[in-house]
């Protein structure tokens, strides 16, 4: 059948199995935006209040499905505002396909009016990008950045397709949805040498991150660690990849990582890295990281493998295939002495774990586990309340965390909780911080617009916490533009923009407050006040090391 170009690209993003997309029209983008209206019956299109909140939705999708996530856009200022969203998902390896409007090809180099080289601005934070000339290479360009964007290791990809592109007609052949490119094992060699080095391992440490949960690996992560019985931490991307309450799970590792999960890699012999990588938060100083350890690292980009530290080991390969090969190599046994050094971590954690009464941080997360479903999403924001909720939060289920890791998005939160909700049919949560929050809640109108179920907590002290007790630590307390004094009441705001709200100061009021949120048909604002002198810990300083950690702080108020 002959169609527009226009029609081509919804009709294929149909055939490709999406359902629905995020996005914001514009005038380079019109013709697609009137095939979306012949179709509406057979894709749904969620508009939001900013580009750059529906490529956090489409990413917060992505997460939580596993599907690749898709936004749209204009071009121009519509395209530069996707741009902080690809990098998020880029840095994290979430699938996702962003497809912008461009002026017409005639006009290309001419300074239109919001004429923008969007491939030439995201070509460092996509896995690849596409400027479609003709339109009889439009249906096949958007199969192959499917296939590209949940390939390997995932990723954002681009496909800008100029104005006149949208226009003109070719013929249209429906094809299959596109399917991944075939994973494969490492290879058998590297597989025997990293199965010596295990089996003669006495205090292995298993590290896993999200690598771990786009390959569906965790019934083989559990099968290693029972067989060599070794204990589990994993990396903030990793979490909600096995149940937190899982008997070996320690929970996540580094900066501001559970105790237990810091120490047993710092004192492992054997360090088993599965879809993760070692960044900055991990390691701390690196000269002074895992010493007495040799590192075994499975991922499928290879361009991780001894990229910050060096492996005795590196296994370029799907992690569950190479799992799979590499646990009949393995030699079942018990490491007593191990355990119950990994024991003593965990005491040692519990005596520092803050059991303060009141409206503290962790008692608020903790009060929010009671309310949350096997299924239910949370979504956070970047700051203290993102490492308090990796600390505290409870999963069941993969791919229930949502968080913006490597790049650090402030901003990420309410979009990816409501692209979180699309994604799994059911209620979500963001958890937030008033810093974090007045970058993005924008999108609570478009939450009320499309009755979206979503319980927004915000850890409301006033200020922005994180930078601030870094300047505690480290800058002799000069408070430099991080005491926020802004007046918003957040329940006033809610009301304002067809929502609910209320605001609480106690642990029994948060109770009865989610209570009312989890039954509410929408949104739901709770405004949770905690002290701005409240810290997260534990914390690594700076080029610190696990020698420097600290676990106790008295703040003079």
């Amino acid at each position: 059948m002959v169609l527009s170009g226009a029609d081509i690209l919804v009709r294929t993003l149909i055939e490709q199995g999406c359902a629905t997309v995020f996005g914001y029209p514009g005038g380079q983008i019109l013709n697609v935006y009137d095939s979306l209206y012949k179709y509406q019956d057979e894709i749904n299109h969620i508009l939001t209040a900013h580009e750059q909140g529906a490529a956090h939705a489409a990413d917060g999708y992505a997460r939580t499905t596993g599907k690749v996530g898709v936004v749209i856009s204009t071009s121009g200022p519509g395209a530069t505002n996707l741009v902080t969203g690809i990098a998020t998902a880029y840095l994290d390896s979430i699938p996702m396909v962003a497809i912008c409007g461009n002026v017409p090809t005639t006009q290309i180099g001419t300074d239109s009016f919001q004429e923008i080289d969007i491939t030439g601005v995201t070509l460092p934070i996509t896995k690849h990008n596409y400027f479609v000339g003709s339109v009889d290479r439009l249906a096949d360009t958007i199969r192959e950045a499917f296939t590209l964007a949940k390939s390997g290791r995932p990723g954002p990809v681009l496909i800008d397709v100029p104005k006149d592109v949208q226009i003109a007609t070719c013929e249209y052949e429906p094809m299959p949805p596109a399917e991944n490119d075939a994973p494969y094992a490492a290879k058998d060699i590297r597989i025997e040498e990293a199965a010596k080095h295990i089996n003669a391992a006495k205090r292995p440490y298993i590290y896993f991150g999200g690598g771990l949960i786009t390959a569906g690996a965790q019934e083989e992560l559990l099968s290693l660690a029972e067989m060599i019985d070794a204990p589990i931490g994993c990396s903030l991307m990793g979490l909600s990849g096995i149940p937190t309450d899982h008997p070996r799970f320690l929970g996540m590792q580094g900066m501001h990582g559970h105790y237990a999960s810091s120490m047993a890699m710092h004192n492992a012999d054997l360090i088993l890295s599965l879809g993760v990588r070692f960044n900055d938060r991990v390691t701390g100083n690196r000269a002074k990281f895992a010493t007495g350890a040799k590192i075994i690292h499975i991922d499928v980009d290879g361009s991780e493998l001894c990229k910050t530290v060096n492996a005795v080991c590196g296994l370029r390969g799907d992690v569950k295939l190479t799992l799979q090969k590499l646990l009949p190599m393995l030699q079942p046994c018990d490491k007593p002495d191990w355990m119950a050094t990994v024991e003593g971590f965990r005491r040692e954690e519990a005596s520092c774990l803050d059991q303060r009464e009141g409206m503290t941080p962790r008692r608020a997360i903790l009060t929010l586990n009671k309310h949350l479903g096997e299924n239910t999403a949370v979504a956070t924001d970047v700051g203290q309340h993102q490492m308090w909720s990796a600390q505290s939060l409870s999963f069941r289920k993969p791919r229930r965390f949502v968080s913006s890791g490597g790049l650090g998005t402030m901003g990420f939160g309410f979009g990816a909780a409501i692209g979180a909700a699309f994604g799994t049919g059911e209620r979500s949560v963001l958890v937030t911080g008033d810093g974090s929050f007045g970058m993005c809640l924008n999108e609570l109108a478009t939450a009320v617009r499309y009755k979206v179920p979503v319980v927004v907590l915000i850890m409301n002290n006033g200020v922005l916490g994180m930078v601030r007790q870094w300047q505690t630590l480290f800058f002799n307390k000069h408070y430099s533009n991080t005491v926020l004094d802004r007046k918003t009441d957040f329940s006033a705001l809610a009301c304002a923009f067809g929502a609910a709200g209320e605001a609480v100061s106690t642990p029994e009021e948060l109770d009865a407050a989610l209570t009312r949120a989890f039954a509410q048909d929408g949104p739901y604002i709770i405004d949770c006040k905690i002290d701005r002198d409240e810290f997260v810990l534990p914390m690594l300083p700076p080029g610190g090391s696990m020698d420097d950690i600290i676990t106790k702080l008295e703040v003079e108020r």
